[in-house]
C-alpha cells in the first residue's frame, strides 16, 4: 500500500538508491522526444557533482556539472546556467522561428555564468578567499527536433549510441572533447600557448597537471588560475602556496558541437568523468542498448562501482559500507543522465501540452537528503 502511494512521488522527485545511502536515482521520465533516466552517487564529503534536465514541449536541455575544490561552483552553475540560456534564447521558444539557441547563444550563456561566478568570488574574497580555487567542469546538451548541440568545459563526456545497419548492434560515438591534460593534444596546445613556461604541464602524483595543480584545462571558476592577481594576493596565499603566474593558464572557452540526429541515433549518455574513469564509451553504450530503460542510469552507476571495486579486489557491497570522504579513495562522485531519442516523438511531440516545462535536478547533497529522509 505505502509502496504504491510513493511511486508517483518517486517519479517526480527521484529516490535514494536501494541499500546505498550515497546514491540517488530517477528511473524514467518523459522529455520532448523520448524518455530519460538519471542517477548520481556521492563519494566526496560534500557532493561536488550536479545534474539537471529541463524539458519543454519543443526542447530538452541536459546539464552535468562536475565540481572540484568544493561544491560551490557546480551548484552555482546548476542554478545560473539555464537561466542565462533562457534570457539569451528563450527555452520555451527554443524551436520557434522568433528565437532559439545557437552555438553563439550557448557560448554567451557560458560567458555570463563565468562572469557572474567571478563577481561572486570578488564579493566573497574578504571572508572566503579560498573560493577563488573552486571550479567546475560543465557539459550541456540541447535537443530540438532533429538538432543536437553539445557544449563542454573539462572532462565530463557525452556519448551517442548509434544503431548500425544490422540493427542488432550499436556503436559508440563520442560527441564532446575532453579538456584534460591526460590527452596529449591538450598538453601540446598548452605548450604552444605558453612557449616561455617549460613547467606549464608537469607529471606529478601519477598524472599530468597544469602547473602541478589541476588536470582540466577549461572550466567555470578556478579564478586564481585565470586572473593572476588573485593568486598573488597575500590573503589568498594564507591558504594556497604562492603561484607566480604571468597570464591565465586555463580558460572558460567551451567546445561546441552541432549535429543532425537521424533515426539510427538511439540514445545519449551524459556523464561526469567519474563514470568514464571506470567504463569505456563502448561498454557504457552496450549496457544501455542491451537493458531495459527504467533505471538504466542507475545500472550504469552500478557497473562503474563494480569496476571500481574489482580494481581494489573488493565487491560493490563492500563499497556501500564505506563513509563519504573515505569513499573518494575508491571512486569519484558520478552523475549519469541517459536520454532516449524516439523518432516518433520527434515527429509528433505528444509528450507535453501548452507551455508546460519541467526541470529535474539531482540533490545538492545525497548524504544530507538521506539524513532528512530518516
Amino acid at each position: 500500500m505505502m509502496r504504491s502511494f510513493l511511486r508517483p512521488l518517486e517519479r517526480c522527485f527521484g529516490r535514494l538508491g536501494g541499500g546505498d545511502g550515497l546514491m540517488w536515482h530517477m528511473d524514467l521520465k518523459p522529455h520532448a522526444s523520448g524518455e530519460f533516466s538519471i542517477a548520481v552517487v556521492q563519494a566526496n564529503n560534500s557532493l561536488e557533482d550536479q545534474g539537471q534536465v529541463l524539458t519543454s514541449p519543443s526542447a530538452t536541455f541536459v546539464g552535468v556539472y562536475d565540481g572540484h575544490g568544493g561544491p560551490e561552483a557546480s551548484r552555482f552553475v546548476s542554478n545560473r546556467l539555464f537561466p542565462h540560456l533562457d534570457q539569451l534564447g528563450p527555452l520555451l521558444g527554443f524551436a520557434s522561428e522568433q528565437g532559439g539557441v545557437s552555438a553563439e547563444v550557448i557560448k554567451k550563456a557560458f560567458d555570463a555564468t563565468e562572469e557572474e561566478f567571478t563577481h561572486l568570488v570578488k564579493r566573497s574574497w574578504p571572508s572566503r578567499p579560498q573560493i577563488a580555487s573552486v571550479g567546475s567542469c560543465c557539459l550541456v546538451g540541447a535537443i530540438t527536433g532533429d538538432t543536437l548541440f553539445v557544449a563542454n568545459l573539462g572532462d565530463s563526456r557525452a556519448v551517442l549510441g548509434r544503431r548500425v545497419r544490422s540493427r542488432k548492434a550499436v556503436v559508440a560515438e563520442r560527441l564532446s572533447t575532453d579538456h584534460n591534460v591526460a590527452v596529449e593534444e591538450v598538453r601540446k596546445e598548452l605548450a604552444e600557448l605558453h612557449p616561455d613556461d617549460k613547467q606549464i604541464v608537469v607529471h606529478t602524483r601519477g598524472v599530468w597537471r597544469i602547473k602541478g595543480i589541476i588536470q582540466v584545462s577549461r572550466s567555470i571558476g578556478d579564478i586564481y588560475l585565470k586572473k593572476p592577481g588573485f593568486s598573488r594576493d597575500p590573503l589568498f596565499q594564507q591558504f594556497v602556496a604562492p603561484l607566480p603566474l604571468k597570464r591565465p593558464v586555463i580558460t572558460s572557452e567551451p567546445s561546441i558541437q552541432i549535429r543532425k540526429l537521424t533515426p539510427h541515433d538511439l540514445f545519449l549518455i551524459f556523464a561526469s568523468d567519474g563514470l568514464w574513469e571506470q567504463l569505456s564509451d563502448e561498454t557504457a553504450v552496450d549496457i544501455v542498448f542491451k537493458n531495459p530503460r527504467a533505471g538504466i542510469a542507475k545500472r550504469l552507476v552500478h557497473a562503474a562501482l563494480n569496476e571500481a571495486a574489482r580494481k581494489r579486489e573488493m565487491r560493490y557491497g563492500d563499497i556501500k559500507k564505506i563513509e563519504k570522504g573515505v569513499r573518494r579513495h575508491i571512486h569519484d562522485d558520478i552523475t549519469v543522465i541517459v536520454i532516449y531519442l524516439d523518432q516518433s516523438c520527434q515527429e509528433s511531440r505528444p509528450r507535453f501540452k501548452g507551455s508546460h516545462y519541467d526541470c529535474t535536478d539531482t540533490p545538492a547533497d545525497i548524504f544530507a537528503s538521506n539524513s532528512n529522509e530518516n
